[in-house]
């Protein structure tokens, strides 16, 4: 489960905490309401390093969000090999939407959709379901839900990810959480 939505899916992550069968992944801002998925939250008992929280400050937007996909959780869906993939695909970190902080446009999205659907491809024959979480700016959550629909049809990106976004990445405001993330998984999966 790869959930992308501003709050953190506590309740999913609670479900599946002690669990090995769901790999649950979470960007999510932090501190922010309910106040869960820190770093340190991995999992419990055999769920052990199955829970992959990335807690971020208010800020990130199209090029942090595919660094932290591509570092973190496409690596990791490599070596987990997932037979099939969902997706919490909350438009809240749309870059105008009223309760966020985040900065992610409509082609951001397509972009994460993208490495989602790459991955994918390669370890479970591209089973992936986007289930809408929301947002809270209409116009945002319309454009942006249509460009990862267009994404999982073929339409848009069809010669591979915004190789440009690279460029754009803020590493002052993200490094430090990326290495967070990865000294916390390291026991369980294969991270450089």
């Amino acid at each position: 489960i790869i959930d992308w939505d501003l709050h953190h899916g506590n309740g999913t992550q609670h479900s599946f905490y002690e669990r090995p069968e769901v790999l649950y992944f979470s960007t999510h801002q932090f501190p922010y309401y309910p106040g869960t998925g820190s770093v340190n939250e991995v999992g419990n008992g055999n769920g052990r390093g199955f829970t992959v929280n990335v807690p971020l400050a208010p800020g990130p937007g199209d090029a942090e969000y595919l660094h932290i996909f591509e570092e973190i959780l496409e690596p990791i869906s490599l070596e987990y090999k997932p037979d099939l993939v969902f997706v919490s695909a909350g438009f809240d970190i749309y870059y105008q939407d009223p309760l966020g902080g985040m900065q992610v446009t409509p082609a951001g999205f397509a972009n994460l959709a993208k490495i989602i659907l790459e991955f994918a491809q390669k370890t479970c024959q591209g089973k992936v379901v986007f289930l809408l979480e929301g947002g809270y700016h209409l116009d945002g959550l319309r454009d942006s839900a249509r460009e990862v629909l267009k994404t999982q049809r073929g339409e848009v990106l069809t010669n591979g990810r915004d190789e440009g976004l690279r460029k754009l990445v803020d590493q002052q405001m993200i490094g430090p959480i990326i290495r967070k993330v990865k000294e916390a998984q390291k026991p369980f999966w294969k991270l450089g």
